[in-house]
């Protein structure tokens, strides 16, 4: 593969990996089965069966689970020591047929945006469930869904406007990241000094 389509095939792998990795996984291996993606040799495994059926049902359960409130917060909180990795190892075997020198930093780099977009995609679901109401949540799982299917045909069919988007995106997300953090301490911050008031006013 030339250097270009590997980028975006690697940072598309590591950016989605922290929203839904099993969905990556998934359908990078059926496009590659059925040759509408050019895989390197070292991601082939992906199209093989017992990858696909675990990826798919790995998906399916992630589907609904990413749906429900609190559920979903369990979910990402295990997943924070799943995704980054996974995403850390798609991304440096996306540049297999380059030098290793460049799995390596794509591999560190990879990581990187995975657990960036993870943590964004936890931090933000967390907020999003102080609210008493089920649609938000639904609806931005859903977006999410759509979004991650939508990134990577961009990359794998316009790898050059993909890049930039990332570059776009990493720029808008060093910037949330201390806002997102700053407002979950705030609401929880908020919720415990609830709770203590009620204990306190009880034993009173």
């Amino acid at each position: 593969m030339e250097l270009i389509p590997s980028l975006a095939l690697a940072g598309s792998l590591a950016w989605a990996s922290g929203l839904r990795l099993y969905a990556v996984v998934f359908m990078a291996g059926v496009l590659g089965r059925f040759e509408l993606l050019q895989l390197p040799e070292s991601l082939r495994i992906l199209e093989h069966s017992w990858v696909l059926w675990t990826a798919g049902l790995l998906l399916t359960i992630e589907f609904f689970a990413d749906k429900v409130p609190a559920i979903d917060t369990l979910w990402d909180s295990v997943h924070t020591f799943v995704r980054i990795p996974a995403g850390a190892l798609l991304a440096a075997l996306a540049m297999g047929s380059h030098d290793p020198a460049l799995m390596v930093v794509a591999g560190l780099l990879g990581g990187t945006l995975t657990a960036g977009t993870h943590a964004f995609k936890a931090g933000s679901r967390a907020l999003v469930n102080t609210s008493p109401e089920p649609f938000s949540n639904l609806a931005i799982s859903l977006g999410e869904d759509a979004l991650v299917a939508s990134g990577l045909l961009t990359a794998i069919y316009n790898p050059i406007l993909f890049l930039v988007l990332l570059v776009i995106f990493i720029g808008l997300l060093i910037w949330l990241l201390p806002k997102l953090w700053r407002g979950f301490r705030a609401v929880f911050g908020r919720v415990f000094m609830r709770q203590k008031t009620s204990t306190e006013t009880v034993e009173l």
